[in-house]
């Protein structure tokens, strides 16, 4: 009862009440209040969503102060010195190679920013499964890498607590975390009766409660020290986890929870049960794999029993297995059901149960920085890992529940003094092994290779969801992480029980995935299962070996490797046993998995090699070594094979396992440890069996033989020469290849990464990627590590990332150095490491292009020799591989069959023929104990060669050999045989003498030999020969006779015969040729060179070979008689000569496209080249004389534009933004890295533009203001052509065939898209060419002698006079539609500027600032100004004559009402000034306030066209006349009033002078005068002048003023004139642009003076001061206006810098930091995919949902928004550009590369990232030239979703 009160009372009154009851010293009935109030509240029948038991729990805890202060306080005593912040996946996290000691040491963000890193080698990573901050524990890093707040030893000065700070706590938070851990119970079903969402029900209702435990953790060591207290304490979870007997809810809680318990143990109860029944213990493995293993007969059926089935079958192993068990686990707590004593323990057992849910992660990892927990929480973990690994087996999600696994064990392994810890005391090695074993047992299969019916073996099923899912992962990753601690590693190597055990994990692995070939269809179903078979070999068993293989480097560790190596023999042989192995491998089977050979051959490596064992003592007998050899050399045959589309019918698959297993992350624990026990055997086994068996694995035995015609049972006669190539190679590698034979691991990482470079240019982040590392990454062998660095630098060059036209990145690349070519080109490295056959003839492209640049050979080289590291002494016996007569007879049979010419026998052949000898002649056998062997007598085939020196051998000349061949073969005789007797004697005679050779008949005695010699009884095992029954059936191939053939050659003699043939001479080597022999020469070259150099190689060892080569080429040499010159030989010649005339034929043929192409390249695709001349130059000039000629790029035909069948050019509109970004500052504005730094938008041209449009609308009349300024300064539309005309019915046609096409391009057609049939330049419209008319073009451009006023007459008139309106017609047509276009490229929003939207005025505005927008941006991309003069490039390619036309002839629409012309204005003094203001509610724009430009442009569009130059020159002037004016007005605003006085007064003198209307002085005088009156201008801020203006103005600063105001207009001008007559701009100084300009437009018909005056330019057509005085009266009589706004439009700024993106800063890093975790603006969420736009510096969410508008995503809406549809942006999370043009966008690259030149994108790497600013400029130009369409290629549609 007592409890109801309480809690009807205040919460934070009872929880102050309570905690004084408890602070007194007798606190029983403050500790039994609180109880019951505890039990009422935190009643697990409530609903978990309540939140009231929270409140008060907070309440309680506080002690009646706010929860929040509590905190606070609780928080000031925090001692912790570990940073411990948990996170999850995506966070991003930093790694610091230098400063770990553990490589999976990571640090927040905060932690390594505020470390001292610089020069490190670190790297910024996304986490992918969570992770913790280790800043402070010096067990993982070093503390010279801790950040500055946990490098102080916080835990010392921190006050002690106070006892009853944390009192309520200890009392309330038991009862909460039961109250979970209830909830939990509750919540649990079964899965199989629940669905996934039911177990997440339960845990969303539980939010609040986790969180809440979450936030204890984080408020401090103080908090968390009490959390473990109440975790670990045995007492408290007796009292409360079983509840009260009188509790119902809690019995029945409790029973839930028993139950749950009880399937908890390795072997689930019901298997216990059946187990019993058969009153037989039963092991935790009890599985058929583990029987077999130890060679008890395998149940019947292995795959179909279930799992209770096989405890039943395996009874006996059950046995045998549990004694083995029993003795290495001392505990047999891995098997039984869980117990559980503590909180802790619980909570973690559900957390199982859930499949880790990541709250409760995250909660149980907070806790970790308190010591205490750790350590419990480890063993617990351990306690729990059995059970972890049945759960995962059964979970749905088990990618997800992997990652957050090893999120825990991760932050517990890798510590050494824990693991070691948790490995002493709860057997963690056992658990570990024991359960991997137990996962893998529940999917074996029976393997099938060898013998398929009877085999023993086990393997692993690869298409089980356990292997393709790679579900073994997380334990697979905990094991390798505590072997890498070297004192848990020797405590693993030294339990023998635990490595037997690890030996038959491994064992399922050997021979998984078995292939067999398949000889009839091909197979229908391409499994792709090899993905998961390479994956476990690597994970499950290579890693863990070189874990191992890491601590055995030193000679105290012999005894490791001899027990490992033992081991893996023992296992060999069971595995033999097992699969029923004898001698022969199974025909047409291949698996790559052997790991057992593996482990054997790497121990073995590392004893020799590291430990100075000696390689006798550790190998086996020769027996065993056969068999040992079997497998491996049948991967070498079959990947040989797999080259040879032997398994073609096996589809792409099985090629995908040849290249896998040589690809550079499994190379080292796959084919070198293969090739190394290869080569072990080889220096071990007789060589001629070595031999033999290596051509018949090849099956290229029948291949070896004189004859010419011979007969394959096994191969097609197209497999034959590459699997004689793949034979001759697979020996030159095996008796050349010195990776585990003596070589350092220096040589070893120069021999890999030479052979790298050499196959292709490298990025430095590819060659690490590419160059074998020890995969094991715990191996402390780190690439990256200086080594690595430094090599590099000794053997490549670095090519600086360069940026090519055409638009494609370039990386920096690594490139071999010159003396790399020469010396270290090692192409059986190459072909080793090659995983496609192209890479291999792509480094013999680049050796023989590096020959020819530098001139060593010219011709086609052949694969260098190299010479090899010598041999380390245990391996001395291979050699004798190259000194044995099997070897010598096949080398001698192929060099003869080569010399004959015979089929299948290539250049390749020879060259490795020749390198094998070479190989001999190099590596001398030391001794020749050949005699002491008595059984040499009895060799088959002795009598070829009479020893088995290759020097001896050489020159031993063979005269007869005896060979089967078919009948047909030319060789058979076909004449009886001799009749007389001397004939028959010496027939007889050769008979004998004839040799005979079979490789398998020889393999055969070897192999029954050794046998003998080691067991008498096993040769009743080996197979009778068999080798005369393969041929099936009988009757089908012609019968095989035995004939002789007469050779009388030897070794010597051939090579000399095969250089001759070679080089096409008789005699190509003289007697005395080896005289004057140099040798330097013969390093690199061709076949003859290779012949030479072993010949003089084999010279000097021996004098006797010396001779003999003398002798043969003594005889070859007499030159042969000249009747030889018979009818063939003369066809042959012609044959030469008419090859040489075709060659020649085709070279013209060849040189004269070219020079097509070129000129068409030239015509068609320079984007920035101004040399090239026009292809065609569509000025003016051409117009007027007569009739343009266009070329019609569709249909080829030439001919003029006509109003039926207009021509049109090619052209691209767009929508630019480009202009309004301009400002007025130089400097670039700077990206915002900081909450401190802005960018404002205000002072960018756009902005000024609309200000200024916007003030003139509140006070005048629309219309008129819609004449007095220009839009299009953001969205004006820009017009660029790549010069190409075509038929506009041509292309209307072209259009639909493009409709029509299925093709995905990458534009839309509907949108009018297309790209030019002839450049392929994207273009999206066709403008019309206006037929030239070549009529008055004399007279228009005849310079004018009319006077001024005559010509402002003409003009007048010709503005009154509508032009003839233009006929219907279909050019008429057509220009209407591109009008139609042109207002279709930019939104509404930038063409509708009037108070009436769609008024005619409107209209007008929006078509004159499209030409003022084209002219502007011509102006841009000249670089501001016109100093280049010249046909620019983009005058080249202008279209603006064409544009012209097609704007006046719509604005013809449009006549001005001459009332209001501002002609008039312009050129006349008007009288009538009253009558305006009555009528008129709003008046016209005053001359001055209006844009200069925009006038020019406006009257020419609207005068008839062609428009004679001297009216265009009339245009110009008084133009000017206002431009002045409004300089001189602009310009006496800013001076001082004191100035303003003087000049006032100085300029009046000059008035009356006969030039003062060409003085500045006078006109400023006047228009000072003017303004002053009536609402004078000038009053405004008269103050602030006077602070600013400090300097005074002299005549010449002012005319420099003045001349700057004016150049705009006149560059336009200019510019204008250019492209409507065709003049050429001239070149000048920029000091000299005003006059030079003033020149061009016929201003100034004096050449310039020293001095120039602006004001002498001007020319009135009227009295200058009077037209001043009405201009300056229009503004001082408006009545309703501020002056400050007068002043405002008065002050025009004409001065716009180029346009600029924003500035990056150097460092990447910056904006990351700054930009990845920062809000968006918009929707106040930290975007997932945030993105930069880099023309205005606005953050926005890349593909955000939260900020789409209309189904138009952020990014999207942005770039319509700032750029007019073109948006550039900077993808924070990947480092990349995107462009975004209209619908379209495409990836441009990066701006920022690390150290080595490499983009990183999406941040993969995470090495520091720098500025390229030439990249950056790049980007820069093709924005301002808007050619993003044009060079960037690959373009996508985005449907709005960026």
């Amino acid at each position: 009862m007592m409890a109801a009160s309480l809690l009807r009372r205040d919460k934070k009154a009872t929880a102050a009440h309570l905690k004084a009851d408890l602070s007194r010293a007798d606190n029983s009935p403050g500790v039994r209040q609180l109880r019951e109030l505890l039990d009422s509240v935190l009643n697990p029948e409530k609903p978990a969503t309540d939140t009231e038991a929270l409140d008060w729990c907070k309440c309680l805890i506080a002690g009646g102060e706010g929860f929040d202060e509590f905190c606070k306080t609780v928080r000031s005593y925090d001692n912790a010195t570990l940073c411990g912040l948990v996170w999850t996946a995506n966070f991003v996290a930093y790694r610091c190679r230098a400063c770990g000691i553990s490589p999976c040491m990571s640090l927040c963000a905060e932690c390594f920013n505020n470390g001292d890193h610089t020069g490190h080698d670190f790297n910024m990573f996304r986490s992918q499964a969570g992770g913790a901050c280790d800043c402070g524990d010096a067990n993982v890093m070093r503390e010279s890498g801790f950040c500055r707040r946990h490098r102080l030893r916080t835990g010392e000065n921190v006050p002690s607590i106070p006892r009853d700070l944390l009192l309520m706590s200890e009392m309330v938070l038991p009862h909460f975390i039961l109250c979970i851990i209830q909830y939990l119970r509750d919540g649990y079903i079964e899965p199989d009766t629940s669905t996934e969402r039911d177990l997440q029900k339960v845990l969303q209702q539980l939010e609040p409660q986790i969180s809440f435990l979450e936030e204890l953790t984080k408020m401090g060591g103080a908090m968390r020290t009490v959390l473990t207290k109440i975790l670990t304490n045995q007492q408290t979870f007796k009292e409360l986890s079983m509840g009260q007997e009188e509790n119902l809810y809690a019995q029945k809680n409790y029973d839930k929870y028993l139950s749950a318990l009880q399937n908890s143990g390795l072997v689930s109860v019901e298997d216990k049960a059946q187990g019993a029944t058969a009153d037989v213990p039963v092991g935790a493995e009890g599985g058929a794999g583990a029987m077999v293993l130890l060679g008890t007969p395998a149940p019947e059926s292995p795959d179909e029993s279930s799992k209770e089935e096989d405890q039943d079958a395996g009874q006996s192993v059950g046995q045998r297995k549990r004694v083995k068990l029993s003795s290495s686990t001392k505990d047999s707590c891995i098997i039984e059901s869980l117990k559980h004593k503590c909180f802790l323990e619980e909570l973690l057992f559900w957390t199982i149960k859930y499949e880790f849910p990541q709250k409760m992660v995250t909660f149980l990892l907070n806790m970790l920085p308190d010591q205490d927990y750790k350590i419990t929480f480890t063993k617990t973990f351990v306690q729990h890992y059995a059970f972890i690994m049945k759960t995962l087996m059964k979970s749905h999600e088990s990618d997800t529940m992997s990652n957050r696994i090893v999120h825990i064990s991760v932050q517990l392994f890798s510590n050494e003094e824990l693991a070691r810890h948790v490995t002493e005391e709860c057997q963690l090695l056992d658990i570990m092994v024991t359960v991997l074993l137990y996962m893998m047992e529940s999917c074996l299969i029976k393997s099938e290779l060898q013998d398929e019916e009877n085999s023993r073996h086990v393997v692993v099923n690869c298409s089980e969801a356990l292997l393709k899912n790679n579900t073994y992962w997380p334990l697979v990753s905990d094991f390798i992480n505590i072997l890498s601690h070297q004192s848990v590693a020797k405590k693993f190597l030294e339990d023998h029980s635990l490595l037997m055990l690890w030996m038959s994990f491994v064992s399922f692995f050997q021979g998984m995935n078995l292939n067999k070939r398949e000889l009839n269809e091909h197979v229908e179903f391409e499994s792709q299962t090899y993905y998961a078979a390479f994956a476990a070999e690597l994970e499950a068993c290579a890693q863990p070996m070189w874990g191992l293989l890491t601590h055995c480097k030193v000679k105290e560790t012999q005894e490791y490797s001899k027990t490992v190596v033992r081991y893996c023999l023992e296992t060999l042989q069971i595995w033999f046993d097992a699969i029923g192995f004898i001698d022969e491998p199974a025909p047409n089977q291949v698996t790559f998995h052997l790991p057992l050979h593996r482990y054997y051959a790497m121990f073995l490596s590392k004893a020799v090699k590291c430990q100075g064992l000696d390689l006798d003592s550790l190998l086996p007998d020769q027996e065993m070594l056969m068999k040992i050899m079997v497998h491996p050399l049948q991967i070498q045959a079959s990947l040989s094979e797999i080259h040879s589309n032997m398994w073609v019918r096996n589809g792409l698959q099985i090629k995908g396992q040849a290249m896998t297993y040589v690809q550079s992350h499994f190379c080292n624990s796959m084919i070198d440890p293969d090739i190394y026990l290869l080569q072990v055997c080889a220096s071990r086994l007789d060589p001629d069996y070595f031999i033999s068996s290596v051509f018949e694995r090849f099956k290229v035995v029948d291949l070896l033989t004189m004859a010419s015609q011979h007969q394959n049972a096994v191969l097609d006669s197209e497999q034959e020469r590459p699997m004689l190539e793949g034979a001759l190679t697979f020996l030159v590698i095996l008796t050349s290849l010195r990776v585990h034979l003596g070589m350092t691991d220096d040589e070893i990482l120069r021999g890999e990464m030479v052979s790298q470079l050499c196959m292709n240019d490298r990025t430095h982040s590819a060659l690490l990627d590419l160059i074998p590392e020890n995969p094991n990454p715990k191996s402390g062998v780190v690439p990256g590590s200086c080594s690595f660095e430094e090599m590099l630098s000794a053997v490549a060059d670095f090519k600086a990332p360069v940026f090519e036209p055409g638009g494609s990145m370039q990386q920096g690349m690594y490139t071999p150095k010159a003396e790399v070519w020469e010396k270290e080109f090692d192409p059986i490295m190459v072909v080793l490491r090659t995983v496609y056959r192209r890479d291999v003839q792509s480094a013999m492209d680049r050796y023989s292009a590096f020959l020819k640049q530098s001139g060593i050979h010219t011709g086609n080289p052949w694969p260098p020799y190299k010479e090899r590291t010598a041999l380390h002494p245990c391996y001395k016996g291979l050699i004798k591989l190259l000194h044995c007569k099997t070897l010598h007879i096949v080398i001698f049979t192929l060099l003869y069959k080569i010399w004959m010419d015979h089929p299948n026998v290539s250049e390749h052949v020879l060259c490795m023929v020749l390198y094998l000898i070479e190989l001999g002649l190099d590596n001398q056998v030391q001794d020749n104990k050949e005699d002491e062997e008595p059984c040499i007598e009895e060799h088959c085939h002795d009598s070829w060669f009479p020893g088995t020196n290759l020097l001896s051998n050489l020159h031993h000349v063979i005269n007869f050999v005896r060979v089967r061949v078919p009948e047909t073969a030319p060789e058979v005789k076909r004449e009886a045989p001799p009749s007389t007797s001397t004939e028959a004697s010496s027939y007889g005679q050769n008979l004998r003498e004839a040799q005979v050779f079979s490789l398998v008949a020889e393999r055969r005695r070897k192999f029954q030999e050794i046998i003998n010699r080691s067991n008498t009884e096993a040769a009743q095992v080996v197979r009778p020969k068999s080798s005369s029954t393969r041929w099936v059936p009988p009757g089908t191939p012609p019968q095989l006779v035995t004939e002789i053939l007469e050779i009388r050659e030897s070794m010597l003699s051939l090579l000399i015969k095969l250089h001759q043939k070679l080089s096409s001479k008789q005699n190509s080597l003289s007697a005395s040729w080896l005289e004057d022999m140099d040798a330097s020469r013969h390093a690199h070259g061709d076949g003859i060179t290779a012949i030479e150099r072993i010949l003089t190689k084999a010279a000097t060892r021996s004098c006797q070979i010396k001779r003999s080569i003398q002798d043969i080429c003594g005889k070859v040499s007499p030159p042969v008689p000249p009747k030889k010159n018979s009818p063939a030989d003369k066809k042959t010649m012609d044959k030469e000569e008419r090859r040489q005339r075709a060659r020649e034929r085709q070279q013209k043929l060849l040189a004269e496209f070219a020079s097509r192409q070129k000129s068409f390249m030239e015509t068609a695709m320079d984007v920035e080249s101004p040399d090239t001349e026009a292809a065609m130059d569509l000025g003016a000039s051409e117009v007027m004389e007569s009739e343009v000629l266009y070329d019609c790029v569709i249909c080829g035909q030439s001919g003029p534009s006509t109003e039926d069948r207009p021509t049109g050019l090619v052209v691209l509109l767009q929508a630019s933004s480009v202009l309004g970004h301009r400002c007025q500052s130089k400097a670039a504005k700077k990206l915002p890295t900081s909450d401190e730094e802005h960018i404002y938008a205000a002072d960018t041209c756009g902005v000024a533009h609309d200000v200024r449009l916007t003030l003139m609308q509140r006070f005048f009349k629309d219309s008129s203001c819609l004449q007095s300024v220009s839009i299009g300064w953001d969205g004006g539309v820009y017009v660029q052509t790549c010069g190409h005309t075509l038929h506009i019915d041509c292309h209307k046609s072209y259009m639909e065939s493009l409709r029509n096409d299925q093709v995905l391009q990458g534009f839309s057609v509907d949108k009018g898209e297309f790209t030019c049939p002839l450049c392929r330049q994207f273009a999206n419209s066709v403008l019309p060419c206006r037929p030239g008319r070549g009529t008055e073009a004399g007279a228009w451009h005849t310079p004018t002698s009319k006077k001024t006023f005559v010509l402002v007459k003409e003009v007048e008139d010709l503005q009154e006079k509508l032009g003839p309106f233009p006929t219907e017609s279909n050019l008429s047509k057509e220009m209407e539609l591109v009008i139609k276009d042109v207002k279709n490229t930019t939104q509404k929003k930038y063409m509708d500027y009037g108070k009436n939207p769609g008024s005619p005025d409107n209209d007008f505005l929006f078509m004159y600032s499209v030409a003022r927008t084209n002219l502007e941006l011509e102006l841009v991309h000249r670089g501001g100004n016109l100093c280049s003069g010249g046909a620019s490039a983009s005058a080249k390619r202008s279209c603006l004559n064409q544009l012209f036309h097609v704007l006046a002839m719509h604005m013809r629409l449009y006549s001005i009402d001459s009332a209001y012309n501002p002609w008039t204005r312009l050129t006349q003094v008007t009288q009538d000034r009253e009558a305006d203001g009555l009528d008129e509610e709003r008046p016209e724009v005053p001359m001055l306030f209006r844009d200069v430009p925009s006038l020019l442009i406006i009257f020419v569009l609207t005068m008839p066209q062609p428009l004679r130059k001297e009216h265009f020159s009339c245009v110009v002037k008084m133009l000017y006349n206002l431009q002045f004016t409004q300089a001189v007005a602009a310009l006496s605003t800013k001076f001082s009033p004191e100035e303003r006085q003087a000049w006032r007064a100085s300029g009046a003198l000059k008035k009356d002078l006969e030039n003062a209307d060409s003085s500045f002085e006078a006109l400023l005088s006047h228009v000072i005068e003017e303004l002053s009156k009536d609402k004078s201008v000038y009053k405004v801020n008269a103050e602030e002048t006077l602070m600013l203006s400090s300097s005074v103005w002299s005549p010449q600063s002012i005319e420099f003023s003045l001349q700057q105001l004016c150049l705009p207009f006149l560059r336009l001008s200019c510019l204008l004139q250019h492209h409507l007559y065709g003049d050429d701009l001239t070149g000048c100084l920029e000091e000299e642009e005003f006059t030079s300009l003033a020149v061009c437009l016929g201003l100034s018909t004096s050449a310039p003076s020293d001095i120039v005056h602006s004001a002498s330019y001007l020319n009135w057509a009227v009295g200058a001061f009077d037209l001043v005085t009405q201009w300056c009266a229009e503004v001082t009589g408006l009545s309703h206006m501020q002056a400050d706004q007068s002043l405002a439009l008065l002050v025009q700024e004409p001065q716009w810098t180029a346009p600029r993106l924003l500035q990056l800063p150097d460092n990447y890093n910056i904006i990351f930091q700054y930009y990845h975790r920062k809000a968006c603006s918009a929707c106040k969420k930290v975007p997932k995919d945030p993105a930069l736009c880099l023309v205005c510096g606005t953050f926005v969410c890349l593909k955000g949902v939260c900020c789409k508008q209309q189904g138009v995503c952020e990014c999207v809406l942005h770039s319509q928004h700032c750029g007019a549809a073109t948006g550039i942006f900077l993808l924070i999370n990947a480092s990349v550009i995107i462009i975004i043009r209209g619908h379209r966008f495409c990836l441009w690259g990066s701006v920022y590369l690390d150290a080595h030149g490499e983009e990183d994108r999406d941040l993969r790497r995470g090495k520091p990232l720098f500025l390229c600013e030439e990249r950056y400029r790049v980007l820069e130009q093709q924005w301002g030239s808007h050619t993003f369409d044009h060079i960037n290629k690959r373009w996508g549609p985005h449907y709005n979703g960026l």
